[in-house]
């Protein structure tokens, strides 16, 4: 039999974003119910899937490997505790519905030996609707004995069940899996999502949320004490606790930059490496217990002691809120920037203050982002396809990436590696001599070429003033509205 299953958990069994199952659904080539598809229309709607017992297993193991954040194998299922309460959790289902066949299946037998004695006994006002409806007993027991195998894509959901848990939160209606060992807050950033929280430590308390259905466990100790009122009402801390069956969880999330305060952090070098004679990738960790909460696209003043107190965007994805990256241009009268290219090494403490500014993603906008980045542009831009990435909910991404100088095209390795994975990623890469009029009319020539209406975009430009304040004019004339077009001079 067919089930309902959502938009999440249904791109993932078949390999496809949910972009392309939302656009699938307005285009009216997939019926959906009160956000939900049934795995009988899914096959229909992508007859090329094949499910076989060893294909389920393979993505299975892809779905663990391709996590978006970092994560060590022996992390990847979860711990046996929690992977025996999921497994008793899905015997008590089946066992329900096991009884409730035999239950049906009995009361079948029941009225198929009743209908024989009356037939037998042939008393003369036996109506003929009784043997009619013998025959159709009989029917239906053989169909019952003649059940073809269970729906493909309800097999791979039981297996996929067991590894990981479907999160709904309200009362936003934003969804996430809760994989292998992590916490429910873990996977909440993971996927994008920026849930209320502080020390992540189970320290503050300001990851309290409530379980509204399903049933969660405490996987880590908590100092923070709950009352029993809270715990009456369902509370736990997102940060303590993992997911054992699919939930519905009531939490608190930032929507605006404003819904996040302002943090200074002490956090220690990890990584300083070149990635061109004019620009270093820094990368530094922030202290387990006080990791920064940001949005994708927000930038933080970064010092060193006395030196320094100058914003950089976060080229890095908030869903790994602790290891924090930046490109670091080497610009004369830039402090911080000279004490990272002459004198800043590893271990190191940094200064971490914010985040500040509104660059951030539209998340609730089902259009495709369209990004244009220009040199160190394009470590915001970064943020944002990350993050775009994690959230997984628009059809296409789209980079523009202009460099001015030699090797400014730094880490395009990444910018291929996503287009080679990923069917919903392009890439293009512009390359001129200088800054100038003329090289971004190229650029924008190029872009109009490829998309001749932009209106159907949200645009995310971001680079040196003078870049962005010629590509922003050209892109209103384009006819863009003002609420689609979000800048940023890097």
């Amino acid at each position: 039999m067919s089930q309902l299953l959502p938009l999440s958990r249904a791109a993932r069994l078949l390999g496809v974003s949910r972009g392309a199952l939302q656009k699938r659904i307005q285009d009216g080539g997939l019926p959906s119910f009160d956000g939900m598809v049934a795995t009988k229309d899914l096959l229909l709607a992508y007859p090329d899937t094949k499910f076989e017992e060893d294909l389920v297993i393979e993505r299975l193991e892809q779905i663990k490997e391709e996590a978006f954040a970092k994560r060590v194998r022996e992390r990847a299922l979860p711990n046996k505790e929690v992977l025996a309460a999921r497994l008793y959790e899905q015997s008590r289902e089946l066992a329900d519905v096991r009884t409730h066949l035999q239950q049906y299946h009995s009361i079948v037998v029941r009225t198929q030996d009743r209908l024989r004695v009356i037939l037998e006994t042939g008393a003369p006002d036996t109506p003929s609707e009784f043997e009619e409806l013998s025959g159709w007993l009989n029917q239906q027991l053989e169909e019952v004995l003649d059940t073809k195998a269970p729906d493909t894509l309800d097999v791979m959901d039981d297996y996929l069940r067991v590894v990981s848990a479907h999160v709904i939160l309200q009362p936003s209606r934003h969804e996430f899996f809760v994989d292998g060992a992590d916490t429910i807050l873990e996977a909440a950033l993971r996927s994008g999502l920026a849930l209320n929280y502080g020390c992540s430590s189970g320290n503050c308390g300001l990851c309290k949320a409530r379980i509204v259905s399903g049933q969660s466990k405490k996987v880590r100790h908590h100092d923070y004490v709950l009352s029993e009122a809270e715990k009456n009402m369902g509370y736990a801390l997102m940060c303590s606790h993992t997911a054992v069956t699919d939930l519905i969880v009531e939490a608190l999330e930032a929507s605006r930059p404003g819904d996040i305060p302002v943090q200074e952090i002490q956090a220690r070098v990890k990584l300083l490496e070149p990635l061109t004679d004019k620009v270093m990738r820094l990368r530094v960790q922030t202290p387990r217990t006080n990791r920064l909460r940001f949005l994708a696209g927000q930038s933080v003043k970064l010092s060193v002691g006395e030196i320094g107190g100058e914003a950089y965007s976060v080229a890095s994805c908030p869903c790994d809120d602790r290891n924090l990256e930046f490109h670091i241009r080497n610009l004369p009268h830039d402090a911080f920037a000279q004490r990272v290219f002459k004198g800043l090494k590893s271990g190191d403490t940094v200064t971490v203050e914010g985040p500040f500014g509104d660059f951030v993603m539209h998340d609730e906008s089902l259009r495709s982002p369209l990004l244009i980045a220009c040199n160190s542009g394009f470590a915001p831009i970064k943020s944002l396809i990350e993050h775009t990435m994690a959230i997984d909910t628009v059809e296409d991404i789209y980079l523009y990436r202009m460099a001015t100088f030699t090797g400014g095209h730094y880490q395009s390795n990444i910018c291929r590696s996503w287009a080679d994975a990923l069917d919903n990623f392009h890439y293009t890469e512009v390359s001129a001599d200088a800054l100038s009029d003329e090289s971004i009319s190229e650029m924008l020539e190029k872009i109009g070429h490829d998309h001749p209406d932009l209106s159907a975009f949200d645009v995310y430009l971001a680079g040196p003033e003078v870049f962005v304040s010629q590509v922003r004019e050209w892109l209103q004339e384009q006819g863009i509205p003002k609420d689609q077009l979000l800048c940023a001079v890097v």
